[in-house]
């Protein structure tokens, strides 16, 4: 199974738009046989929008809205609206729902702001890792210090933490201007917060 890629989808929309271009200058009905100069167009196709900072993103999409609590909580926002580049694996809303009752809430307080600081730094590699440079059994190290170890089949693409729990990429290649986002399906923890 393919993993779905927003940053191919629009290469794929600026060149299609940019043949569109060319195609109708090339198909216009001049009558006039006499010889023309033709200018050559400055820009083809206009520059895709700047997505924002992964901060910017995740506040964007409401699926992302807990994790966006929890970097505001462990204060965490003005680092990964920096320059980055970062890699994020960053859990859906449903991915925080799905751990023990109260867990949320608990990590949120201020004085749990370390432990959730490591569990969501647990969740960030440096420089931008895009889903097609993951291979199987690869292990990458977490800007927290840890290892994830990277799962790639025909089902798509899976990440094992330290107490062994796997969690799924359900979408990748969430592009942003100081990197990239692969939404998961669960929450990553580290042995550092293990206990």
């Amino acid at each position: 199974m393919r993993i779905p890629s927003l940053t191919r989808s629009v290469a794929v929309f600026g060149v299609v738009a940019a043949l569109a271009l060319v195609a109708a200058a090339c198909s216009s009905d001049d009558s006039d046989s006499s010889p023309t100069t033709t200018e050559t167009p400055t820009t083809v196709a206009p520059p895709a929008e700047d997505p924002g900072t992964i901060v910017d993103v995740a506040i964007g999409n409401e699926d992302f809205s807990t994790l966006v609590a929890a970097v505001t909580a462990a204060d965490l926002v003005e680092t990964l609206s920096g320059e980055g580049p970062f890699t994020v694996f960053a859990p859906t809303n449903d991915a925080f729902d799905a751990l023990p009752a109260g867990t949320v809430d608990s990590l949120t307080q201020p004085e749990n702001k370390a432990t959730l600081a490591t569990i969501l730094t647990y969740h960030v590699v440096a420089g931008e890792v895009l889903s097609t440079d993951l291979t199987d059994g690869q292990e990458v190290t977490t800007v927290q210090g840890e290892i994830l170890v990277v799962g790639v089949s025909d089902s798509g693409v899976t990440l094992t933490d330290a107490g062994g729990n796997t969690v799924n990429v359900v979408i990748a290649d969430v592009d942003a201007s100081n990197g990239v986002i692969h939404a998961i399906d669960g929450v990553l923890m580290p042995a550092a917060a293990a206990g």
